[in-house]
């Protein structure tokens, strides 16, 4: 069974055993608008809670991608540097950023569930 959680910087980890798949919500697209580019990690990169782990420009801004637990990177979405539209199109699904095998995972536990989530961009706009 998997679990989606969320991080106050708008990025989801959908979380099935000890493998989370990382993106950005449909808010963080919604608040870039028209992706252009993305960098996603590279296979075996250690990664920290909270620590940079991929870029996303939009034509209004460049973003860093955090990660939301701490980790190593298995995968990163090889369709995204040649169609970064697909995070415009699917950013919760087909545009995923990265893949990680989770090394702590009590991390998970200060992340938002999607009603937290959805009340935390409630009380934000």
């Amino acid at each position: 069974m998997s679990q989606l959680r969320f991080t106050k910087d708008h990025e989801w980890v959908r979380v099935e055993g000890t493998t989370a798949t990382v993106g950005i919500t449909e808010f963080a697209q919604g608040q870039l608008g028209d992706v252009v580019f993305v960098e996603v990690p590279t296979k075996g990169k250690a990664l920290n809670a909270g620590g940079e782990a991929a870029v996303v420009e939009s034509v209004k801004a460049a973003s860093e991608v955090y990660a939301p637990v701490s980790g190593s990177v298995t995968e990163g979405n090889a369709a995204l540097p040649d169609a970064p539209d697909t995070v415009n199109k699917d950013p919760q699904g087909a545009g995923w950023f990265f893949k990680m095998t989770i090394s702590n995972p009590s991390e998970l536990d200060a992340l938002m569930d999607q009603a937290a989530y959805d009340k935390f961009v409630a009380d934000a706009s």
